[in-house]
């Protein structure tokens, strides 16, 4: 996907203001309107995807979604497979380029998305073994043990 950045927008419409402008008037209003518009978009294009994760427990358990992860089948979470104790918070970090999930197969979690460099956390309170996927490539699956 193309992104323009915000001084290739604010120079576009420079050029376009420049064009229609045939009136002192118009051209204020114009520029009242746009200014905004112009600031919204380049905030937008410029800050960073924010993660649905709450924030994660200080060395606790983590996973981690390393690049190419999409690729990788039952390597795509880094350990595959986590042993936890009823209680932790296991922390998923995403290291890849693209978005990704961990959603459990049994509705016991879903991150939603998990932007690239972003994170989700999520406490585990009952004993078991849960089977996750990514629901955007769903051949990336893991298992978290808890006991």
């Amino acid at each position: 996907m193309n992104r323009f950045s915000p001084l290739d927008v604010v120079r576009n419409m420079q050029w376009l203001m420049s064009v229609i402008s045939n009136s002192e008037d118009f051209m204020s209003s114009l520029r009242l309107a746009l200014v905004p518009a112009i600031a919204l978009f380049a905030a937008a294009c410029t800050s960073s995807p924010s993660s649905p994760s709450s924030m994660p427990s200080p060395n606790g358990p983590s996973v981690v979604i390393p690049t190419g992860a999409s690729t990788l089948g039952n390597r795509a979470y880094n350990p595959d497979t986590i042993n936890v104790a009823i209680g932790d918070t296991v922390t998923w970090t995403n290291t890849d380029s693209e978005a990704h999930t961990s959603t459990s197969d049994g509705s016991v979690w879903n991150s939603g998305v998990v932007a690239a460099g972003g994170q989700f956390s999520t406490k585990f309170q009952n004993a078991g073994t849960f089977t996750y996927h990514c629901t955007i490539h769903p051949g990336m699956v893991g298992t978290v043990v808890v006991r």
